[in-house]
């Protein structure tokens, strides 16, 4: 009997410890689990940063060149080249930003990349705007946020592109690029695939540029490589926040802009000339087209100052058009260049406006041999 206890006794306390062990390693592997169902879900919208008292140890000097990309990829932005490789735009603009951001020592460079709404699991709303910070070369901060979030559009970008924006240089040179579709001039409900409601015209685009800017000063640079940018109220639009605007006037893809001579802002942007500039990178782009496309090429740049006069002279007149437009079924209209209607033929339409032009291949402006670099509106006959 006293052997049985014993074993019995043994049986128990081994019993006891077994229960124990089981019961110990449940609560770990629920923590661990709680742990892992935490990160999952506080990766879908943290922040992965570097605090602002860090970012002044990469440099003892304020960057020469603050950069801001705006890639807006909530749309169809897949397309094929002539071999068949499909291609995602958006995705090109942004590995092409970050070589510039990568490769300039002596800038800071914001990009947003604002993506399709989707969900974690199918239930976890994912953040759909991503931002990259860099600074000297280096990524310093790289956050997830909610692109319907603030008053209005371009709120949170401008929100934190003030949160991290360094020190100005004494000479700093600011310079943006937009890359995405044509920019309505009115209605642009629809802009937006994850929004449906929304609205997107380049009055937002502007005011976005006003609360970035906070009106105290422009950017040396604007670019937009999208259809259709050599718009007269694009460009009146955009001309208090630029001085020196890079856009086609003409139908062509966003990823027609080259970003390879911003690589290295310290050698092609030396001498701090940034019109002259403009003009050599529109020149690259534009010859990199007219060997890739059949279709018509035009790449403009804009002195905003010297092309004041004539958006004022054909204010009215451009106006009246678009009220007139805003009525009619989008079928009913069509882009055309300025100059093929006289109510814009006025002196001045050519001071401060480089274009760079060739017709198509094919069609019936395959002969047209000149544009004013100037798109306008005109009803289908």
């Amino acid at each position: 009997m006293k052997r049985t206890f014993m074993g019995f006794g043994i049986q128990n306390t081994l019993n006891r410890v077994f229960t124990s062990a089981i019961y110990t390693y449940s609560i770990f592997f629920k923590s661990v689990g709680c742990m892992v169902l935490a990160l999952l879900l506080f990766s879908c919208s943290s922040t992965h940063l570097i605090q602002r008292e860090t970012l002044m140890d990469r440099s003892t000097l304020p960057p020469r060149y603050s950069i801001i990309f705006v890639i807006h990829g909530d749309s169809d932005y897949l397309y094929h080249d002539s071999r068949g490789n499909a291609h995602r735009a958006d995705e090109e603009a942004l590995i092409g930003a970050t070589l510039v951001a990568e490769r300039n020592p002596q800038a800071e460079v914001f990009i947003f990349h604002q993506r399709p709404r989707n969900h974690v699991l199918l239930f976890f709303p994912h953040p759909d705007g991503q931002m990259y910070y860099y600074r000297n070369g280096q990524l310093l901060a790289k956050k997830s946020y909610w692109r319907d979030q603030g008053q209005a559009r371009f709120y949170p970008e401008a929100e934190l592109y003030h949160r991290y924006h360094a020190d100005e240089h004494p000479q700093l040179a600011r310079l943006f690029f937009y890359f995405g579709h044509e920019i309505p001039g009115f209605d642009g409900v629809g802009y937006d695939a994850s929004y449906g409601h929304w609205t997107f015209t380049v009055n937002d685009l502007a005011a976005g540029l006003k609360r970035i800017t906070r009106e105290s000063s422009r950017f040396d640079l604007i670019v937009l490589s999208t259809c259709f940018g050599g718009v007269p109220n694009t460009i009146a639009a955009l001309a208090p926040y630029a001085k020196t605007i890079v856009a086609s006037p003409d139908n062509l893809h966003l990823s027609y802009f080259s970003l390879h001579p911003f690589e290295r802002l310290d050698v092609g942007l030396r001498d701090g000339d940034v019109a002259t500039f403009a003009k050599k990178i529109a020149r690259q782009s534009f010859d990199r087209l007219t060997e890739d496309v059949q279709t018509a090429v035009s790449v403009a740049v804009y002195d905003v100052n010297r092309v004041q006069a004539y958006l004022d002279s054909i204010d009215f007149v451009y106006d009246r058009t678009l009220t007139t437009l805003k009525g009619l079924n989008p079928e009913s209209v069509k882009h055309c260049d300025c100059a093929d209607d006289s109510a814009y033929v006025l002196p001045g339409m050519e001071d401060g406006v480089d274009v760079l032009y060739r017709p198509p291949r094919f069609g019936r402006l395959k002969h047209k041999q000149y544009h004013s670099g100037w798109e306008c509106w005109m009803l289908v006959q």
